[in-house]
């Protein structure tokens, strides 16, 4: 007898199943996407685009006024410290105040003897005072942002200030003997801090706010031609592009210096900044770097630029990045 094959049809999904599915995948894609949606929203506030024109009026001309001064250097942390001082220094308050909590959640916000300050209390002081260094600096480097970096800037500035005030607020409540509000305004503030923290870590790990622009920089793996030696007299500046990397070019004294090209602090060109005897100055926020050997003048870049080996070869000044290639042995 003759085989019959019978094809093995799947039910159909109803219109509620499909509506279902449709719903739990959206749910499943918003957990992945709710802080893209978050930061979008954030850039389109107006108000926040008033506030940072309002405070970059008042702030910048007084950072434009002092920021050759060494302290204003030593805020940034610059070459000293080798990375910003602020986010180092936002731990203080954020593991105070931590502390803070769980000594409420324990009943430790008792008084001691003699004293009208408690446990919690102390720590709750100790971490404002260490608040007022961490906004400082924060503001130090906030002025040295641009764009929708400083907006996104100046919106984790807004949540830490707020963050400080209920601190404030918390403290004194204590110090009234209001424990139950205290410890009500404490844990609140601590909220908006790790909030404001969130928002500190997508600049960095996001938007690469502060960190290396040039840390990759390698090539090119050869000696390249970049410009004739007649394109660069002596005492002048260009900058040029050799196999996708942008370097800076400088004669001086019948010596050839090369630099990265990129500032090391906000990746911008330093081409297009002042040259005066060996030190150019980058025309984004003002770093300065000595051509000769790559090292920071002054900040608030934190890192020094890569410099490029250079030669004259036939009439073309010649650059190269990483070592050349080893050749493969002969078998």
């Amino acid at each position: 007898m003759p085989l019959v094959a019978i094809a093995h049809r799947e039910p159909e999904m109803s219109s509620t199943d499909r509506q279902f599915g449709a719903t739990t995948a959206g749910a499943a894609s918003r957990l992945t996407t709710w802080h893209q949606e978050l930061f979008t929203a954030v850039g389109r506030w107006q108000w926040l685009h008033a506030l940072n024109d309002a405070v970059s009026g008042v702030v910048q001309p007084l950072y434009d006024r002092y920021r050759d001064n060494l302290a204003v250097e030593l805020m940034h942390g610059g070459r000293w410290a080798g990375h910003a001082l602020h986010p180092a220094l936002s731990d203080l308050p954020i593991g105070l105040w931590s502390s803070t909590v769980v000594l409420d959640l324990l009943g430790k916000d008792v008084p001691i003897a003699g004293s009208r300050m408690d446990p919690a209390g102390t720590l709750s002081a100790a971490g404002l005072l260490a608040a007022v260094a961490t906004v400082a600096t924060g503001v130090t480097d906030w002025t040295v942002s641009d764009g929708e970096d400083r907006r996104v800037g100046l919106f984790h500035g807004v949540l830490n200030v707020a963050g400080v005030a209920l601190q404030g607020a918390s403290l004194a409540a204590r110090l009234a003997g209001h424990r139950g509000p205290a410890r009500a305004l404490s844990a609140t503030s601590l909220t908006v801090t790790a909030a404001a923290g969130y928002v500190g870590g997508h600049l960095v790990q996001g938007r690469a706010v502060m960190v290396n622009r040039v840390a990759g920089s390698a090539g090119p793996n050869r000696w390249v031609r970049a410009v004739p030696e007649t394109d660069l007299p002596d005492d002048t500046s260009t900058g040029v592009e050799v196999e996708g990397r942008q370097v800076l070019l400088h004669r001086s004294d019948g010596e050839l210096h090369a630099l990265d090209n990129t500032c090391s602090h906000a990746g911008g060109l330093l081409s297009r900044g002042d040259v005066t005897g060996c030190i150019v100055t980058c025309p984004l926020h003002g770093s300065r770097f000595d051509l000769r050997d790559g090292q920071i003048v002054r900040g608030p870049a934190h890192h020094p630029q890569p410099v490029l080996p250079t030669r004259v070869r036939n009439g073309w000044i010649e650059v190269r990045g990483s070592q050349p290639r080893s050749r493969r042995e002969k078998t």
